[in-house]
């Protein structure tokens, strides 16, 4: 975890280029994003972190892994055709 550059600490909270950020929240612990200021953890992607995990997961953790759809099933049928045609 490598500390916000260029953060100050202000009324408002921590700002970075003119962004207030927010403290990550307990979903964000082992995401590559967080970084350190003065004790208390931020995220470098995304100045409000609750936000990005109340419609399922956040698209910038890293400790998350995207599951993967099911092969599509394939009718015997029809592939047999398609072989005999020389398709795919």
């Amino acid at each position: 975890m490598t500390p916000l550059e260029k953060a100050t600490k202000t009324a408002e909270g921590v700002v970075v280029n003119g962004f207030v950020l927010s403290p990550v929240v307990e979903q964000c612990s082992g995401c590559d994003r967080v970084r350190e200021f003065e004790g208390e953890q931020f995220c470098s992607s995304y100045p409000v972190p609750a936000k990005k995990w109340t419609a399922g997961r956040c698209n910038f953790a890293t400790h998350v892994k995207a599951t993967v759809a099911a092969a599509a099933k394939v009718n015997p049928l029809k592939a047999s055709k398609r072989a005999a045609k020389g398709g795919r």
